[in-house]
This record gives C-alpha cells, sequence and structure tokens, in this order.
C-alpha cells in the first residue's frame, strides 16, 4: 500500500474531522469481549485513543511514520509501522479490529485474510468512512465540482470505494451489519480551506504542478462563505461483522 498521507500529517491530525461517540456506541454494544483491539491504519490515533478508553490494551498500526508521530500517547496503546494485510500480532489475539477512512486503500483479500488470522473467536471487524462534505445549497455545487471535476485526475482511483460506500470491497463476515451516522461541525473558510489540503488529490496536485490547487477555488469559496463559521456535516457509513 502507498502511503499517501505523510506528506500532510500534521494538517491531518489538526483539521481531519474525529467521529462522533454514537459510532463507537455501537462498536462497543457489539464487542463483549475488550481486551485487545488493533485500529489499523491509525493515522493520528484518534480511533485508537477512543478505544482505549474501553479496552485493557490497543494495537494502532500505520505505515506513515509522519502519521504515528502525531499521535497521542497512552499507557495501554502500542502504536507501529505495519502494513494492514500482514502484522506482528499472535493468532487468535485480538477482539475488535477498526479501519477508519481507509480500508479502500488495502489489498482487500490479503487484509480480510490477516483479519481472521489476528481475531478470537466471536471477535468484531468495523470499517467506515466519511463521504463528501456538505455545508450549504450556495456552496455544495462548488465543492462538488472541486472534488469530481478539477481533481478527478488526482484522486487514486480507489478513492471512488467511498462514493459507493464500499459495495465493491468484499466483506467475507458474519451478521454483517450496516449505520449510518453524521459528523457535525462549525468551521470558518479558512478551516474549510486547510482541510481540503488534506485531500490526497491535492497534495498529489502541488507535487506534479508546484501550486496549490486550493488556491483555485479560495476566492470563491471564502466570498460564498462569509466571515461567519458555517456547519459542515460528513455522512458517516459503517459495516460490522463478526468472525
Amino acid at each position: 500500500m502507498l502511503d499517501r498521507f505523510s506528506a500532510q500529517a500534521a494538517q491531518y491530525a489538526r483539521y481531519r474531522i474525529d467521529y462522533p461517540t454514537e459510532l463507537y456506541e455501537f462498536l462497543l454494544t457489539h464487542t463483549p469481549q475488550r481486551q485487545r483491539a488493533w485500529d489499523c491504519a491509525t493515522g493520528n490515533g484518534q480511533v485508537a485513543v477512543a478505544l482505549a478508553k474501553h479496552f485493557q490494551h490497543v494495537d494502532a498500526t500505520d505505515i506513515s511514520e509522519a502519521q504515528l508521530a502525531q499521535a497521542p500517547q497512552r499507557p495501554n496503546i502500542t502504536y507501529q509501522v505495519s502494513p494492514a494485510e500482514h502484522t506482528p500480532f499472535p493468532a487468535a489475539s485480538v477482539d475488535l479490529i477498526t479501519v477508519g477512512q481507509a480500508v479502500h486503500w488495502f489489498e482487500a483479500d490479503a487484509f480480510n485474510q490477516e483479519v481472521r488470522r489476528v481475531s478470537r473467536p466471536g471477535a468484531t471487524v468495523a470499517e467506515w468512512g466519511y463521504g463528501l462534505v456538505q455545508v450549504h445549497e450556495t456552496l455544495d455545487p462548488l465543492i462538488r465540482q472541486f472534488y469530481a471535476e478539477t481533481m478527478r485526475p488526482y484522486w487514486d482511483e480507489n478513492r471512488w470505494h467511498i462514493d459507493d460506500e464500499y459495495a465493491r470491497i468484499s466483506f467475507p463476515f458474519g451478521a454483517v451489519q450496516y449505520a449510518r451516522f453524521e459528523v457535525r461541525r462549525q468551521w470558518s473558510a479558512e478551516w474549510f480551506l486547510n482541510y481540503l489540503r488534506t485531500w490526497s488529490s491535492v497534495v498529489k496536485y502541488e507535487k506534479q504542478h508546484g501550486q496549490d490547487p486550493v488556491l483555485l477555488v479560495a476566492d470563491e469559496l471564502t466570498q460564498l462563505w462569509g466571515a461567519q463559521e458555517r456547519e459542515v456535516t460528513f455522512p458517516v457509513f459503517v459495516r460490522l461483522g463478526t468472525l
């Protein structure tokens, strides 16, 4: 798996969303055994920190050392560099496996095999992502155009798995359940523009052209946004299964 997020690790930690309490409650409802959790592709560790409140120990992995350097330290979290498909964990050692906004970058069959290897009987696996942000009817067309047209050549093809909510990525586990949540935040135009700079497509554009593509929409977006903060909404989709 290619590392697409080290270059913007500090911005990622600051400007990316966290996940709602209701999502974690959903996971915990289906995870009665809470000795050990594995947060795969942990990034800056936000999910690992949330899980650490409920599990004896959390193993959190990522392929990006720069991302892991942004992660908060906790006594019951072990961070380590590791690909999703091949981990150092013992067989039958994990009660919960989580993947937030990342499974579309994995080699699905190899990852599913690793999930089966490390899972205890009755373990839970949960994968989720969040779709394109929604702000207001005056702003959403501009955001969609930037996402789907301006940035289209710079997105990895795997990114489009988010748009169809992982429907084309295998999930060969039992008792599959689906859930939806929303993340709502109050953001200024400046904060939103910096969020756009965390997109892997934006980073790729800048590497290729030596220019910040967010500036292509910054003036129009800022004018439409106004001086006030606006509510931004991210739709979150989750699928959960048992082993």
